[in-house]
This record gives C-alpha cells, structure tokens and sequence, in this order.
C-alpha cells in the first residue's frame, strides 16, 4: 500500500510563549516495511536534522520570540511492505540492520527498563504463562490479546505521562499504554522490545490515525524482530506507517518540547491519510 499523509500540530496558547526548543520525531525513515517516497516539514524556525542512537531521524528547531501559536506540518508518501514470514523460521519477522556508516545501539539496549516501562511483580505474573515457553510470534501475539483485555482501550483516562505499571493497574488506557505494558512484559523476562510510534490507516477509525506498537526482538545475533500491534492484536501490515522507535513513549514522542512562558495551552492535531495508486 502507498500512503500520503498531511499531519498537522497546533499549540495555541493564552499567554505567548517567550522563547522555546523543540525536538521532532516526525520524518519516517525507510527500511525493510516501508519505503519512503516524498517527505517535508514545516514547522515556525530553522529545522536542523539529525539521527539518535536508534535510527530515528530527528529535527530541532528554536522559536526565539513571542508567539501564541505553534504550528508544526509534515507531508509526505510512503509505501509500506508488511512483514513476510522468514525463510528460517517460518515466522512474520523483519531484519533491522544499520545502514552503513550508521552508529545504532544493540538490539539488547531494548532489555532495560525504563520508568515508564517497569514491570511490577504482578504485570510479571500476569505474563508469565504467555512467555513460560518462548516468545515465538504466535506467544507473542496471545500476550497481546491478554493485554487488550486487561487494559480496555478507553480514550480519555490516561496521558503521555502515564507508565506501564499505572495502565495496568488501572486496566483502561489507549494504544500508548496497551505497546507500553507489550514492552515492559517483554523485558521483565529478558526479552528486547521497544516502543514504536506511527499512523494506523483505518477510514472506520480515524482516532487511531496516530497510533502505537511494540517491536519484539526475536533473535538479537541476527537483528531480527517481529513488530505487534497490541490494540489490534496482530502482527503489523500493509495499515502501519512507522515513525521512529524508542525504549518507550518519551523516546520516541512525534513532538517534545521546553518552553518559557505560554500559558493557557490548548492543542489541535489533524491527521489525513490517503491511499494511492500504487
């Protein structure tokens, strides 16, 4: 499937911002799901481009005057190639492997917790009988279903704050929550997982535009995952859009940002995506 995608973010704010920095993880890279066609930004300053240890490709920019609006715009067509099933495994998995020249850290960095992605005794236990055996895909996939049933997708009763542990605990929570308790399962029994961030293309479900998975790391040696989209619990298709990963939500975060000033935030964020013909 081929994809364009206009993704627009408006902050508005009561009093204007005195001065700001801004860090973006909106421009997908390509790779062995997708291939990247055509992609821009705009955004209210000079954009300086970058990669963080993780292969994001990451953009910053400064907003150095008074302003009671930020808006921040990316366009772009890709193509996505869903995962195929390996040659060696029999299994839908994808290889990740560094372009050359490219510094990115080890598949096992993904093993360590992280505030937002620890696993209390009870989310140990919970996961237990789902990883007694393996994390094979279709393991994988049943963990998946128990999370989703475990923490009912509800909108509105959590926030970009909230961990794995509170999710859970709570048992409601959005596709944020649900790839965040996938990851924090995952590494309580010394599995790699990260986080992921991207668009869902579903014209019945257009609040699941900007969307969240898990990337299950199936073999490190061989840089070989299996990417699970929890909320729909199954493995990533021809819908999935990614953007960048990270061991959790902060890392990986569409927009991050430090501001002086700007009261009276409110937020607006429109997300069109349209197939093509390929």
């Amino acid at each position: 499937m081929k994809y364009k995608i206009h993704h627009q973010t408006v902050y508005r704010y009561a009093e204007p911002v005195r001065r700001s920095v801004h860090e973006l993880r909106l421009a997908p890279r390509s790779g062995p799901l997708q291939a990247v066609q055509a992609w821009a930004l705009q955004a209210p300053g000079n954009l300086s481009e970058a990669r963080d240890g993780f292969g994001n490709i990451v953009h910053n920019f400064t907003v150095s005057g008074p302003a009671d609006t930020i808006a921040i715009t990316a366009i772009g067509e890709v193509h996505v190639t869903p995962q195929h099933a390996d040659s060696r495994d029999g299994h839908h998995a994808f290889r990740d492997v560094p372009a050359d020249g490219e510094s990115r850290v080890s598949p096992l960095y993904f093993v360590g917790g992280t505030p937002l992605t620890a696993a209390p005794p009870e989310m140990q236990a919970f996961a237990a009988p789902f990883l007694a055996a393996g994390h094979e895909v279709q393991a994988l996939l049943a963990l998946a279903g128990g999370i989703t049933d475990r923490v009912r997708y509800a909108a509105n009763t959590t926030h970009v704050g909230t961990s794995a542990a509170e999710a859970f605990h709570l048992g409601s929570g959005v596709c944020q929550d649900q790839a965040q308790v996938m990851v924090a399962a995952c590494r309580a029994f010394g599995i790699p997982a990260r986080y992921v961030s991207g668009y869902f293309y579903d014209p019945a479900a257009t609040e699941l535009a900007s969307h969240a998975w898990a990337d299950v790391c199936l073999d490190a040696g061989r840089d070989l995952w299996c990417s699970i989209d929890v909320t729909h619990r199954c493995v990533t298709d021809h819908r999935h859009v990614r953007l960048a990963v990270g061991r959790d939500y902060q890392s990986a975060a569409p927009v991050r940002g430090v501001l002086e000033g700007g009261s009276g935030e409110t937020l607006r964020v429109n997300i069109a995506i349209t197939p093509l013909q390929d």
